[in-house]
C-alpha cells in the first residue's frame, strides 16, 4: 500500500508541475554568437527549416544575379566575410531602411547573401537582421522567423554594429553543417576581389 501512495503521489507532484508550467510563459532564448555548431534549435515543428528555407528561396529567387539586388537598393558592405576555419558568410548586399525598420519579414530580407566566383557573385541565401535594442522595445522574447531562432551578437563586433539579432538562411547553397548556421563551411572568398 506505500508504494502505491507513493506513486499517486509523483502523478499528482509531476501533474502539478506539468500544470504549472503550461500556465507560465517559456523565455525564448536568442542563440548566442558564437555559435557555429552543425545543430540550430527549432521552436517550432520538423517542417519548419523545410518551410523557412522554401520561403526563403521564393523571396530571393529575382536576386539570383546581383544586378537585380542592386537595383532594389541592396549595396554590399564588409567584403567577403570569412572565418578561417569556420568558414564564410559571403558577400552581404545590404538593404539599410529594412535593417533600420526594426520589423522582420520573411518576404523582406534585410541582406542578400552571395559567393564570389570567378563569373560574379552567386546567390547562396539571406540574412535577416534587426537591432536588438529596436526589437527589444518592442517584443518580449528575442526573434524568430518561422520557429526558427536567431543568433544574437553583442557589441563590439566586427561589423561595427550596435547589438543585433541574426539569422542566416542558406537557401541556395546547402551548408554541411546545417541550413541556419552563421558560417557556412563550404563557402570561399578566395575569388573575392575588393
Amino acid at each position: 500500500m506505500k508504494v502505491g501512495r507513493v506513486v499517486m503521489s509523483l502523478g499528482y507532484s509531476v501533474g502539478a508541475a506539468l500544470a504549472i508550467a503550461s500556465m507560465s510563459p517559456v523565455p525564448t532564448l536568442a542563440q548566442a554568437n558564437h555559435s557555429h555548431a552543425a545543430g540550430s534549435h527549432m521552436a517550432g515543428d520538423k517542417a519548419a527549416p523545410n518551410a523557412l528555407v522554401q520561403a526563403v528561396r521564393e523571396a530571393t529567387a529575382r536576386f539570383q544575379n546581383v544586378a537585380a539586388a542592386e537595383a532594389e537598393g541592396y549595396a554590399l558592405q564588409f567584403g567577403c566575410v570569412t572565418s578561417g576555419e569556420s568558414g564564410a558568410m559571403g558577400l552581404h548586399y545590404v538593404k539599410g531602411p529594412l535593417v533600420a525598420d526594426g520589423e522582420l519579414d520573411v518576404a523582406r530580407p534585410e541582406i542578400i547573401l552571395y559567393e564570389p566566383t570567378p563569373n560574379g557573385p552567386k546567390l547562396v541565401g539571406a540574412d535577416y537582421l534587426v537591432l536588438a535594442d529596436a526589437w527589444n522595445s518592442k517584443h518580449p522574447a528575442p526573434p524568430q522567423l518561422m520557429g526558427q531562432l536567431f543568433h544574437f551578437f553583442e557589441a563590439p563586433n566586427r561589423f561595427g554594429l550596435p547589438p543585433f539579432y541574426t539569422l542566416h538562411v542558406w537557401a541556395w547553397k546547402d551548408s554541411p553543417t546545417g541550413a541556419f548556421v552563421n558560417w557556412h563551411t563550404g563557402l570561399k572568398c578566395d575569388a573575392f576581389k575588393g
